[in-house]
């Protein structure tokens, strides 16, 4: 393989890793926030007395309420998030639950910035800031609705993939016949 070669085949591969780039990582972050999220947030909703109690510790006032509205938050966050299902709207509650639980509980052990760091909240919710800024991405509902909303609201749009598709078949399919009468 000849210089020229070499940088047009890697040139290609940086393409094709920029046109991923934009769902890949939306997908496994979604997946792996929105799992953690709807796991300990089950965990939480299975315990919901003891989870009150610890709220009651924290000096959250109306621990019962919110206890049972961050376990629920989280639940069906996570799940939401997953499904990748009205992400930014989804991610709004989210990073809210993570700057309460920063505020009141884990901010009285933080004496730098070094221990704030460390801290696992902070993490979680720039990943839900960065899922509210990038959506959800291509494989998910709301890439779904998206594609079914352009495809209703611009159907010449729609029209003209549907005919390059179309022509692209017609094209494989007379390259196909020609390799046969080899």
């Amino acid at each position: 393989m000849n210089q020229k070669k070499l940088v047009m085949f890697a040139a290609e591969i940086f393409d094709r890793l920029s046109a991923a780039g934009w769902w890949i990582p939306a997908l496994l972050m979604r997946l792996f926030v929105g799992y953690f999220f709807m796991e300990t947030g089950w965990g939480k909703i299975h315990n919901l007395n003891a989870f009150t109690t610890r709220f009651a510790q924290w000096g959250i006032p109306h621990p019962a309420f919110n206890a049972a509205l961050s376990a629920y938050t989280e639940f069906l966050g996570g799940a939401l998030t997953i499904l990748g299902l009205g992400m930014r709207f989804v991610s709004i509650p989210m990073i809210i639950n993570m700057i309460v639980a920063i505020l009141t509980v884990k901010l009285k052990n933080v004496s730098g910035l070094d221990d704030f760091a460390e801290l696992d909240e902070p993490l979680y919710a720039l990943s839900f800031v960065w899922l509210f800024f990038s959506g959800a991405g291509w494989l998910s509902v709301d890439g779904l609705f998206k594609r079914a909303l352009n495809f209703w609201i611009r159907p010449e749009r729609s029209q003209a993939t549907v005919g390059a598709l179309s022509t692209r078949c017609a094209e494989a399919r007379d390259d196909a016949n020609g390799l046969r009468d080899f």
